[in-house]
């Protein structure tokens, strides 16, 4: 049945109490936990390592097109951080828009994420196992995914408070290197940097070599659509806030704080690299912007460096979509949209869920085994452009839920969104003109059919369980 409104907190609730379908599950994330899992969560293999395709396509406009997606990012992240703020939830988007626009939207929400979550579990497995492969030639790239896959389900079973550190430190170590990155890279860019020959190489591979626009507005266009979906990945932290200690003020700090230090790594990063390097050095595309940077300072071992850091994004990742995965999941079934067997709790923790959500995981360790060369990319494929349409019902949701909010319960806005709702309508603008974009370029419009397609089902689905519950009703 369809929901008009969503019923007010009893008088014992208070402001910072987790929603009441997740009243069970643990609380052991603590503040830093929560910052870090802001973190990194888009510090990932496609920063590291795909912003490369990037780079190659839109020459130094690159920074152009990361700067546009980041402001996406923020403002998509801002409405969520409100809404989250005032309703804590481990199923964060999809709890928002059942309360927004109804049960068949919050399933649809929810399941697709799910299922991007799963798939990209088993992305991230394989990208480590190739790194491994490259460091242990001759072992089979099925047993790494499977390794891998163990670890994180064990650690995923475990007390929240585990997965919690283990992302605390994966993230430390993701953003220490890209702290660290950008010093070297200020450093040579001034010609300051010690021990190095390289001269401050100015405005001559921003200008040079076709100019800040070598491809023009269609080479900025791709690296427009890659940069969006190398940002996926924030969403998580408020899946999480609802196992932390304080989720009201966790989520809004870890917000808050997130988005700047997102836009100075990822835009910062991106603007160092075009400087220091020509965008059409073939290094750039085939071993990485990071790598192939770091060789032309000459930085002693820098490729096994940045597989290091690398392959700890990959599985900072994986470990990450485990625990978003289940919980949303396990929150699906709590709002009536799932089966009732992955709702069942064991030591504050949905292992269930857990187990259920790995299993394409580790269906990936028998495709890798089938076909390890074409697995990766029919993956990709498979999720597409799933990540805006969750951005889209996020957007929407917020649009609702902020009139709503203000009506009956103001105290309850710690988070706002800036200039609502102009920048509601603005992000929604932005994403049309992404799938319009997409339906341009051929390899994003074979992805953004396979998108469109599962949210059509998921759409049906869930209108169709929607009238049989309120039929019953």
């Amino acid at each position: 049945m369809s929901r008009t409104s969503a019923p007010p907190p009893p008088p014992s609730q208070t402001p910072d109490a987790p929603a009441a379908a997740d009243a069970s599950l643990g609380h052991g994330l603590k503040q830093r936990h929560l910052s870090m899992i802001a973190l990194g969560g888009v510090i990932g293999a496609g920063l590291f390592v795909g912003s490369g395709a990037g780079i190659a396509a839109a020459g130094p406009s690159i920074v152009i097109a990361y700067a546009i997606s980041g402001l996406l990012v923020m403002l998509v992240m801002r409405m969520l951080g409100e809404m989250s703020a005032a309703n804590p939830s481990s199923g964060s988007f999809s709890a928002h828009a059942e309360r927004a626009i109804g049960p068949w939207a919050g399933f649809t929400a929810g399941w697709a994420f799910w299922f991007l979550l799963c798939v990209a579990v088993g992305l991230e497995g394989i990208g480590a196992a190739k790194i491994m492969q490259g460091w242990f030639p001759g072992s089979p790239q099925w047993a790494w995914v499977a390794l891998f896959m163990v670890i994180f389900l064990a650690t995923n079973l475990a007390a929240v408070k585990n997965f919690g550190e283990f992302e605390f430190w994966f993230a430390a170590l993701k953003v220490g290197a890209i702290s660290l990155f950008l010093i070297i890279g200020l450093l040579a860019i001034f010609g300051v940097l010690p021990g190095s020959d390289t001269a401050a190489p100015g405005l001559t591979n921003l200008t040079g070599d076709g100019g800040f626009f070598p491809n023009g507005s269609e080479g900025l266009i791709i690296g427009l659509l890659a940069s969006v979906f190398a940002y996926g990945g924030l969403e998580t932290v408020t899946i999480a806030a609802a196992e932390s200690e304080h989720p009201v003020q966790g989520v809004a700090k870890a917000v808050r704080t997130a988005m700047w230090r997102i836009a100075i790594f990822y835009i910062g990063s991106m603007a160092v690299v075009v400087t220091l390097v020509p965008w059409n050095d073939p290094k750039v595309a085939s071993i990485g912007p990071y790598v192939a940077t770091l060789d032309h300072l000459g930085i002693p071992a820098a490729g096994q460096i940045m597989n290091v850091i690398v392959l700890a994004a990959l599985l900072s990742a994986m470990n990450a979509n485990i625990y978003g995965s289940s919980r949303m999941a396990y929150s699906l079934v709590q709002r009536g949209q799932g089966p009732a067997f992955l709702g069942k709790l064991s030591g504050g923790v949905p292992r269930v869920a857990v187990l259920c959500s790995s299993v394409f995981g580790f269906v990936c360790v028998a495709l890798s085994w089938v076909s390890p060369d074409k697995v990766f990319p029919w993956l990709l494929n498979m999720i597409g452009a799933l990540i805006l349409v969750v951005w889209i019902f996020i957007a929407v949701s917020q649009l609702i839920l902020r009139r709503r909010t203000e009506r009956e319960t103001p105290e309850k806005l710690v988070v706002r969104m800036w200039m609502f709702p102009v920048l509601t309508w603005v992000a929604l603008a932005g994403m049309a003109v992404i799938f319009v974009l997409m339906l341009r370029q051929p390899d994003t419009r074979l992805q953004l059919a396979g998108t469109g397609g599962l949210t059509a089902f998921l759409i049906v689905v869930g209108v169709v369980r929607q009238k049989l519950a309120k039929a019953r009703n």
